[in-house]
């Protein structure tokens, strides 16, 4: 029992015994309040299963695939920052906070475009590799969470963002990985809040980055990995969309 429930009870008890002395003079009382509604309860694994973005409902050009047991758990990583958990955790489909259920699937498309029918096969081997650099994939995770649970989540990982500009590392698979800063992402709408980051990954030999989305409705939050290999990854808005507009 919450400590203004606690005095609500010593004040209702304390109403009782007044009323038992002046039992004269007392007036009808007002209709009692309403109670307050129950706290939001959140969805399971398998409500969320059924929230998830199908092959159906996916934009064009893209493939939907739920990953296996295996892939999720080889994503799971740690980070020598404490504060940069919430972005890991979105990086690597795992749930932000305490989630009562938790569904995932990947989305593949590409950025790319094939090669004319009639172009020689030069031409053809080279629009094949600009189309495998510009393949995109976004890893899809649902989560809910009672009360409150989905806007502190929400809340804690748009404070990483900012937490963590100036990099972290983490490891992932056995394999350590430097993340040198992370900015603000591309600008996104839906839901009842929404945030993006991205967070730059480049070495020496290649540019790359990944962006991080995550969007509220209600006490269910969308995360959006997104990632490809030729440095930042375009906004993925149809899947996005799709998604979101799903979850009502």
């Amino acid at each position: 029992m919450t400590a203004s429930a606690v005095s609500l009870v010593l004040l209702a008890t304390a109403c009782g015994s007044d009323k038992a002395d002046t039992k004269a003079d007392a007036k009808p009382s007002a209709p009692a309040s309403s109670a307050p509604a129950a706290a939001a309860k959140g969805k399971t694994d398998a409500e969320l299963a059924s929230l998830l973005l199908t092959q159906a409902e996916a934009p064009k050009d893209t493939v939907v695939k739920a990953p296996t047991a295996a892939q999720v758990a080889a994503l799971a990583a740690t980070t020598d920052k404490a504060e940069c958990k919430p972005i890991v955790q979105a990086s690597s489909m795992a749930p932000q906070g305490t989630s009562t259920g938790v569904a995932r699937t990947n989305v593949g498309g590409t950025s790319g475009k094939p090669a004319d029918p009639n172009a020689s096969e030069a031409d053809k081997l080279k629009a094949g590799l600009e189309m495998l650099t510009g393949v995109t994939g976004t890893a899809v995770t649902l989560t809910s969470y009672d009360g409150k649970g989905a806007e502190e989540a929400f809340a804690a990982f748009k404070t990483a963002g900012t937490a963590c500009a100036g990099g972290y590392t983490m490891t992932q698979d056995g394999e350590t990985v430097k993340v040198n800063k992370v900015t603000p992402g591309d600008a996104v709408t839906g839901g009842d809040e929404a945030v993006s980051f991205i967070a730059d990954l480049s070495d020496a030999e290649a540019s790359m980055a990944g962006q991080l989305i995550v969007v509220r409705k209600g006490n269910t939050l969308a995360t959006f990995s997104v990632q490809n290999l030729s440095g930042k990854p375009e906004l993925p808005k149809a899947v996005i969309e799709a998604q979101t507009k799903k979850l009502g």
